[in-house]
């Protein structure tokens, strides 16, 4: 790790503890209802999300931070004084965004949170506003697995659940096409589990239903048939 990544992780830490006093940020994964004996599963992206998100920070860092920098050299080069008098405000421009940039990446890691049920799902991201999403399985229509190279690299996938909506939307042609809600399980390390975990919940909730599932049509015999008939033929006397 750097000299900046050190300088930056430590501001981080004390950003982070400021936060989660003076905004109440929650530290602890989000609740759902449990039946009798039922344990709540939970779970975060994994690292090597974490790093995929600082790979994609140094990127962007490096592009502008250069930019920054050569437009600072050419003032410096057009009129030293005057490149000398921004020196400072040029240090700032380029070193503040980016330990803030920094911090944000790591709010983000540390308040994602993913519950798992029998019955629902509960998603719960964001860094300035906290945003918790519950799917229940019933409701689920698709679910996929989305990963690009970069994501590959890091040996990491997001799981797409898709769940039906309440209303419909028309398309360009004008007839009706399906909304479709959708929640995202991104950066973790072990997407098929996750799949097949969510596709066997979802399996268990459709089948228990009400119970219909359980329930047989009742045996008729020769009585039942003989009381029948005895009750049409007294309904049709006059």
């Amino acid at each position: 790790m750097s000299g900046l990544e050190k300088t930056t992780e430590w501001v981080y830490r004390g950003i982070w503890g400021v936060l989660t006093n003076w905004f109440r940020v929650p530290s602890e994964p989000p609740a759902l209802p449990l039946a009798p004996g039922e344990h709540l599963q939970s779970f975060r992206p994994s690292e090597g999300f974490l790093r995929y998100l600082k790979f994609r920070f140094w990127v962007l860092l490096f592009v502008v931070d250069i930019a920054l920098l050569i437009a600072w050299l050419g003032i410096t080069a057009a009129s030293f004084l005057i490149g000398l008098w921004l020196a400072p405000l040029a240090l700032a421009v380029i070193v503040l965004p980016d330990i803030v940039a920094y911090a944000a990446i790591h709010l983000r890691y540390d308040t994602t949170w993913y519950v798992l049920t029998h019955r629902s799902l509960r998603i719960r991201r964001g860094i300035w506003v906290i945003h918790e999403t519950t799917i229940t399985f019933e409701n689920i229509q698709n679910i996929s697995l989305e990963s690009g190279p970069l994501e590959r690299w890091f040996g990491i996938a997001n799981v797409i659940v898709d769940t039906a909506g309440g209303s419909q939307e028309k398309s360009s042609h004008g007839k009706p096409k399906e909304n479709f809600h959708r929640g995202i399980i991104e950066g973790i390390d072990h997407p098929d589990e996750i799949r097949d975990l969510i596709l066997n919940r979802l399996r268990q909730s459709r089948s228990s239903g009400l119970g219909d599932e359980h329930t047989t049509a009742p045996a008729w015999g020769t009585q039942h048939v003989a009381i029948l008939r005895d009750i049409r033929d007294s309904l049709r006397q006059p």
